[in-house]
Parts: C-alpha cells; sequence; structure tokens
C-alpha cells in the first residue's frame, strides 16, 4: 500500500489541476462582474459560486484519492439513483424560467442532470467489463445499457433541458462506441434519425423550434434573435484587449441575457478583448490536450473506459457552450464548464476532473 501511495504522490497531475484552478478562478472573477450591481457589490449569485468552487477543489481531491474500481461500483447503483431523482424532478421539482430541473435542499438547488455525467461512465465499465465482459460483443448485449441511457435523456429532455439531454446522450453514444458497440448501429441509428426528423420536430417545445430557427438566419433582432444578437456585440465590441473589469456596457447594463450563466464567455469577450479571450482557449486547449495525451497511456480497458467517459461531456460542453456563444451552433443552454454560474454543474465537473486524476496518478501502477 505504501508503494501505491508514494506512487500516487509521484504521479499525481498538478500541471492539470493548475489549470484547473486558474480556469475556475477566471469563470469566478466574471460571475463578480456579470452579477455586479453598485448596491450589491457581492451578488447571491457570486456568493453561491464561490462556495461552488471551493466545495468544488475538496471534491476533486476527495475524488482523486478514491480508488477507481470503488467508484465503478458506487457509481453503478448511483446511477440508477440519479435515474430516480430525475423522475422525483419531473414529479416535485422546482420551477425556475420554465423548467423544472432542480431539487431544492434549502441551502441550495441541485440538478440530477448533471450527476449522470460522472455516473454513466462508471455505469457503463462496471457492466461491460466487469458484470457481464462484453467488450466487442453483439449490439443486443448492450441493451442493459442502451436503455436506461435513452430513458435518462427522455427524463431530463421532459424537464425541459435539450442541452444537457444533448451531451448526455452525445457522451453516452460515444463513451458505447469506445466500449465496442458495433459500427451498424450507430449507422442504423443515424439512418432512423434522418429519417424520423420531421416527427423529432413536433416534439420539441415553440422556443427550441425558435432557436433553431433564429440559428438558420430568422427572427426579429429585437424579439427571437435578441439573445444572440447581444451576445455577437458583446463579443464584437470588446475589441483586442477589452473594456475592463465592470466596464462592458453589454453586461452592466443587462443589455445581455444569462451573462453569468450561458454566456459568461461573451462577458469575458466584452471586458478582456480578444486577448483575454484566446488567453482561456489556450488554458482549455492545453487542459484538454494533456487529459487526452494522458488517456492514451493507460492501456487497461476499464480505466481507459472510464477516464474517456468522464472528459467527454466537460469536453463537448465547453466547445458547444463556446460555439453557442460565437453564433457557430444554436442556442441550446449549456453552461461553460469551470466558469459558468451553477452549483451542481461546478461540483459535477470537479468529480469527472478528480476522478480522472485519479486514474491518471496510479496508471503506472494500472499499466503494471
Amino acid at each position: 500500500m505504501q508503494t501505491i501511495d508514494h506512487r500516487y504522490v509521484k504521479y499525481f497531475d498538478w500541471i492539470s489541476f493548475l489549470l484547473i484552478t486558474i480556469i475556475a478562478s477566471i469563470g469566478l472573477l466574471y460571475v463578480f462582474s456579470a452579477t455586479y450591481r453598485p448596491d450589491i457589490p457581492y451578488s447571491i449569485f457570486f456568493k453561491k459560486q464561490l462556495f461552488g468552487v471551493i466545495s468544488g477543489i475538496v471534491i476533486y481531491w476527495l475524488c482523486s484519492l478514491l480508488d477507481y474500481r470503488k467508484a465503478l461500483i458506487w457509481g453503478y447503483t448511483a446511477y440508477i439513483a440519479v435515474i430516480g431523482l430525475l423522475i422525483i424532478t419531473m414529479i416535485k421539482g422546482s420551477v425556475g424560467m420554465g423548467a423544472q430541473r432542480w431539487i431544492d435542499l434549502g441551502f441550495t438547488k441541485v440538478q440530477p442532470s448533471e450527476f449522470i455525467k460522472i455516473f454513466f461512465p462508471a455505469f457503463i465499465v462496471y457492466y461491460c467489463c466487469i458484470k457481464r465482459d462484453i467488450i466487442n460483443s453483439n449490439w443486443k448485449e448492450y441493451l442493459p445499457i442502451i436503455i436506461p441511457l435513452f430513458a435518462s435523456g427522455l427524463l431530463v429532455l421532459k424537464q425541459p433541458d435539450l442541452g444537457t439531454a444533448i451531451v448526455l446522450m452525445f457522451s453516452g453514444l460515444i463513451t458505447l462506441w469506445l466500449a465496442g458497440l458495433s459500427r451498424k448501429f450507430f449507422i442504423v441509428g443515424a439512418c432512423t434519425l434522418v429519417l424520423a426528423t420531421p416527427l423529432l420536430w413536433t416534439t420539441l417545445k415553440p422556443y427550441q423550434k425558435q432557436r433553431i430557427a433564429v440559428f438558420l438566419g430568422q427572427g426579429d433582432t429585437q424579439r427571437e434573435r435578441y439573445q444572440i444578437e447581444q451576445a455577437k456585440i458583446a463579443v464584437g465590441s470588446g475589441g483586442v484587449t477589452g473594456k475592463g473589469i465592470l466596464n462592458g456596457t453589454q453586461n452592466t447594463l443587462s443589455f445581455l441575457p444569462e451573462g453569468r450563466t450561458d454566456f459568461i464567455f461573451a462577458v469575458l469577450c466584452e471586458e478582456t478583448g480578444f486577448l483575454g479571450a484566446l488567453f482561456v482557449l489556450l488554458l482549455y486547449t492545453i487542459l484538454f490536450v494533456r487529459l487526452c495525451w494522458q488517456l492514451l497511456g493507460i492501456r487497461p480497458i476499464a480505466p481507459r473506459l472510464l477516464a474517456a467517459g468522464l472528459i467527454i461531456p466537460v469536453v463537448a460542453s465547453t466547445l458547444i457552450n463556446i460555439s453557442m456563444v460565437l453564433g457557430l451552433l444554436p442556442i441550446v443552454g449549456i453552461p461553460l464548464p469551470l466558469m459558468s454560474y451553477g452549483i451542481s454543474q461546478t461540483w459535477t465537473t470537479f468529480a469527472c476532473l478528480g476522478l480522472f486524476n485519479s486514474i491518471i496518478a496510479r496508471r503506472h501502477y494500472l499499466n503494471g
């Protein structure tokens, strides 16, 4: 045990931890800026996010110390429990901005759908590699995983939360592909999706259809296109060096909706300009490239598959959010990991990255 502990300390990924801490600190600064008011400089959102980041770092360390084999057993059971929480949320969940996504704990609200990001990879790996050993098997063997994935995706979609549902389904299917699910399944699934597009369109909420129409260039700039137009103005008006912290007009004058959550990257662009945005993008790029490079160094299939499943939703959410803010993708309501306000997504992101670090710190032991 002492040898394992020595290797763990030696191979702990301090560089990734530093990058994560820097990005989270920048996010905290811009949550402060996005919610600043002269009469209340430290808003309740900033205070909650400060608590979320500090507790998130603690969660990161706790997950880093956790043996991935224990995480598989706990995660397998926890994923089933989360599906139960999604059902409870649909029945008695807290409502906000027309959506029923949260469970009120009194001191804060939690979003159960966020926890799927950490528990579903454990569910897949435990079932595929330990319980049944079905890697590279017939697609029918994966049905006990595919059915719960689609069930949880539909429950999240009913909240409604299209953005989170997309990330969960995309991440889950990519992880299943890495687990050996046949190419035929994805080809048939893609063809079915294309043919079912007219039917799926009728199931979307009016505002979801509107967002797609806006992405295609339709809508009035003062109504349907207001949110994305204000985001573009914020991004473009920052120039090269930005207007300075608390000096962004789109932000401080409340022209930019959801500046503390989905559009926090627009706040950053307005106040720090192209150079500030480039710096943050560089931090994310270095972090993700480093994580992917480390992932390739894990030889055993179970920890490698778990590590991949943990970082896919973080990377996907980052790419979708920034593309959404820049007008490259429709607005689907996905927060920017480590930066956007939100206790549940902050905790989940730190937990995913912490457990990933646990696997990486032990990779030399795992690889023999």
